[in-house]
């Protein structure tokens, strides 16, 4: 059974996503502080993670970054707070995606679906055989998509998990514009709903590790009311 990991204080708000989601067919575990998080974290393995981050002790933002540093799980972040400091924080920090209190329980369970999908694919693709066609090179860019790599010239550049799937579908895409729409469906498994917010804000990632300029970015170019393109008419070989 799929396990999620729930990290909230509040008992009342426990016990309705814990109610929801195992209707849903998912084993929940609940920790209420974010100590305990880490620890059950680290002994569960838990396929998805569903994280507050207003949390007594150890705040959520930090529970993420700790997470993100020793693990690709998804994490969901909820919040109390809605302005968009904290939604761009939490999603900087290597969340996959984020839900505004209050919010509706079907909501919160098909972005959880979502977040699953996404990582049943990768995992289907990663059991694939590696080939020629599983190494990109544009100019002075180099994807690995079997090993989930990325070089700028011969400097490794370090992607969060959802940076590197963004990537990865432009870089497939390449040359054309991808509606924004289409990229959330891709990347992050939205069918109905989506949060441009949060494909911005990956966007942004992207471009300050690959861009020479990110102010004026060249690669990865934003079509104004449409999407963005993965650009490389302009790209020169690398030089290594």
């Amino acid at each position: 059974m799929t396990r999620i990991l729930l990290v909230e204080d509040d008992e009342t708000l426990q016990v309705a996503v814990r109610y929801n989601l195992e209707r849903a067919g998912y084993e929940v575990t609940v920790a209420g502080d974010g100590e305990t998080a880490l620890e059950t974290a680290s002994t569960l393995r838990p396929d998805a993670v569903i994280l507050d981050i207003m949390l007594p002790g150890l705040d959520g933002f930090e529970v993420c970054r700790r997470l993100r540093a020793q693990s690709a799980v998804p994490i969901l972040i909820l919040t109390a707070r809605d302005d968009e400091f904290n939604r761009v924080l939490g999603l900087e920090l290597g969340a996959d995606d984020y839900l505004t209190k209050p919010f509706s329980m079907r909501e919160l369970v098909a972005r959880v679906k979502a977040l699953l999908r996404r990582r049943e694919l990768l995992a289907r693709e990663l059991a694939g055989e590696p080939s020629a066609s599983d190494v990109l090179t544009l100019g002075p860019l180099r994807i690995d998509f079997a090993a989930r790599r990325v070089w700028r010239e011969t400097r490794e550049v370090t992607l969060k998990p959802r940076e590197f799937e963004l990537l990865a579908y432009l870089a497939r895409h390449r040359d054309r514009v991808c509606r924004s729409e289409e990229l959330l469906r891709a990347v992050w498994g939205y069918e109905t709903f989506g949060d441009y917010r949060t494909l911005a804000v990956h966007i942004h990632g992207l471009r300050e590790k690959l861009e020479d300029d990110p102010r004026h970015p060249r690669l990865i170019e934003t079509v104004r009311g449409v999407g963005y393109r993965l650009t490389t008419s302009h790209l020169k070989p690398s030089r290594c």
